[in-house]
């Protein structure tokens, strides 16, 4: 599965795009500047979004690395 088909699955799932999630943890205090916090670590994103969300472990980290700018849209 490509990157970008993880992210449209999650669009699905949760009707929040790749840009809302950017902004949902910069207002949790994950990111500033759109640039992941050096204190934030996956798990911490992880917990957040499967307890918030309901996502799996595979599409909690294709969020985390989308904020932490391992990978990006289109991928």
């Amino acid at each position: 599965m490509s990157f970008q088909a993880y992210l449209d699955n999650i669009q699905t799932k949760t009707g929040k795009s790749p840009d809302d999630f950017k902004t949902m943890a910069e207002q949790k205090g994950y990111t500033q500047n759109g640039k992941l916090k050096s204190n934030v670590k996956a798990g911490d994103i992880v917990k957040w979004l499967k307890g918030d969300y309901a996502l799996g472990h595979g599409h909690a980290m294709a969020i985390y690395a989308l904020l932490k700018g391992i990978k990006n849209e289109g991928d």
